[in-house]
């Protein structure tokens, strides 16, 4: 089973392993890109990270961590941009979603985020919908919200 349950997804964070959602596709036809949302456990808080890359895969070739940012223009963007951070890891996850429009049951474990990119470039790339029939994730402008801290 790919997805984690939520024990296991809060459990892989309090061990310091990071776990992500494919969000899928952004940008246009002549222009496309992906999106991504990792928590990763830090020193002290935890932090959400948004993940925008160009869509340069191909058979074969899912490594999203080697796909250039989609906005060129911000230097932050090669890692990832930090869009959060929070105490504990239920807050974090809760914090993503709200910002990122990422669903529960949704989570996978670190990398894992290459096999949906994989699933999503084999069934032709949708744009409505994932490969598995759910909806694509509604998603903010990413904003903080009230309850999360932001850097």
């Amino acid at each position: 089973m790919r997805y984690l349950a939520d024990a296991f997804v809060v459990g892989a964070l309090k061990r310091g392993r990071p776990v992500e959602q494919f969000l899928g596709p952004i940008g246009a036809p002549d222009r496309p890109g992906v999106r991504y949302v990792e928590v990763r456990p830090a020193k002290a808080p935890y932090e959400v990270y948004v993940h925008t890359v160009e869509d340069v895969g191909r058979e074969r070739f899912f490594d999203l961590v080697e796909f250039p940012p989609f906005d060129t223009d911000d230097d932050g963007e090669e890692f990832g941009r930090l869009v959060a951070t929070a105490e504990d890891p239920s807050t974090a996850l809760a914090t993503a979603e709200k910002i990122t429009g990422a669903v529960p049951g949704r989570w996978v474990n670190e990398s894992m985020v290459q096999a949906e990119y994989a699933d999503f470039v084999q069934a032709g790339r949708p744009t409505d919908r994932s490969p598995d029939g759910h909806p694509w994730p509604k998603h903010a402008k990413f904003a903080v919200p009230p309850s999360a801290s932001a850097r």
